[in-house]
């Protein structure tokens, strides 16, 4: 069913729509805008996310790949630097949320955390101890917090709802290709750059995810407005930032104001927020365990380069469907559909993991 107009789609229309990003009867200035916005915002905001998760998830393929091995980690140490990350995630999350929603801030805020973040990636290459990667992972963590969900709102800055659907699928998908990509990272680090320069495999992966990671953050300062309220944007004139405006106008999304206690506490009568939370949890609870499938396999004596690879196809499929099932929601389908197929899937395979002795194909 089409989400506004409640008419029923062909299989081409579906399709048409999932790639209608720029709608005909937009005004042609604002198509140009749409897709400068694209060009600017949305590419930094996918560059930066896939970063964020190739750094965030080196630590269990480095950890399979000769880690453990050479820093001699034989109890809980990597559950500990998980610890350590989102101890650090949980602590700057709001602090750092209400930096990036201030105008002068918000256009360098994510560039410069990325050069941290990149720096402490490199750091992480030369680390002797499991003190010295606690201490590290702490800081990747604090620094990484918040462009989940800052990135959430600098989409929203610029973007109307059923635009939103679509950059939104777009972006998130870049959580699993940067997953994807430190797999067969560090399978190649270790196959190909194992004792190059004296360094292990395992090493070579998080050189590798800086190399990624520092030119990104560069381009941010270059390319990434920020707000629509931030001032000097080099890639967007002062025609586009007018429009810009009146479009947020239009869909009642005001721009930042001073933070007061009155602003917290409408936020915390919202119902929505603890269904939401609640929600999330249990999504997260049922997501996160695959993230140590690669335990598993080594576990089970697979070879290092299987160990880094096997898991991608988990991500491969999560690509798809998360990228086709938020423009979907968006556009063609009612969310609430699209979500609970989704959250349906989610229930079976973490029954059958719950269960575990199943067929290994079916793990």
């Amino acid at each position: 069913m089409d989400v506004e107009k409640g008419q029923p789609r062909t299989f081409w229309g579906v399709v048409k729509e999932v790639f209608n990003w720029y709608p005909s009867h937009y005004p042609a200035q604002e198509r140009k805008l749409l897709f400068k916005l694209d060009l600017s915002i949305l590419i930094f905001a996918c560059l930066c996310f896939f970063t964020k998760y190739l750094d965030q998830s080196n630590i269990s393929n480095a950890y399979t790949s000769g880690m453990k091995e050479d820093l001699g980690l034989y109890g809980n140490e990597l559950n500990y630097f998980n610890v350590a990350y989102f101890t650090a995630y949980v602590i700057a999350q709001i602090p750092m949320l209400l930096l990036i929603s201030r105008p002068k801030l918000a256009r360098y805020m994510l560039p410069t955390l990325e050069i941290a973040w990149g720096v402490l990636t490199f750091a992480q290459s030369r680390v002797t101890s499991a003190r010295q990667l606690y201490a590290l992972r702490f800081f990747v963590g604090l620094f990484e917090a918040p462009v989940f969900a800052g990135t959430h709102f600098i989409l929203g800055s610029w973007y109307r709802k059923q635009e939103l659907f679509k950059r939104a699928g777009t972006w998130f998908i870049c959580n699993s290709l940067g997953t994807m990509v430190s797999g067969y990272l560090q399978a190649a680090a270790y196959t190909n750059l194992s004792g190059v320069a004296g360094l292990s495999g395992w090493r070579w992966l998080f050189i590798i995810d800086g190399i990624f990671t520092l030119p990104v953050a560069l381009a941010g300062f270059v390319i990434f407005p920020g707000i629509p309220e931030s001032p000097k944007p080099v890639f967007l004139t002062h025609a586009d930032v007018a429009l810009a405006k009146e479009r947020m106008a239009e869909e009642k999304v005001r721009p930042p104001g001073k933070l007061g206690l009155d602003v917290f506490k409408r936020s915390l009568r919202r119902w929505h927020i603890y269904v939401f939370v609640f929600c999330y949890i249990c999504m997260i609870i049922s997501y996160y365990p695959a993230g140590y499938m690669n335990l598993w396999l080594k576990a089970e004596r697979y070879s290092v380069p299987q160990i880094n690879k096997l898991p991608t196809a988990l991500n491969a499929i999560t690509i798809v469907s998360s990228w086709l099932g938020t423009t979907l929601a968006g556009s063609v389908y009612p969310a609430w559909a699209v979500y609970s197929v989704a959250m349906a899937a989610c229930v079976f395979a973490s029954a059958c993991m719950t269960a575990w002795r199943i067929p290994v194909a079916l793990k």
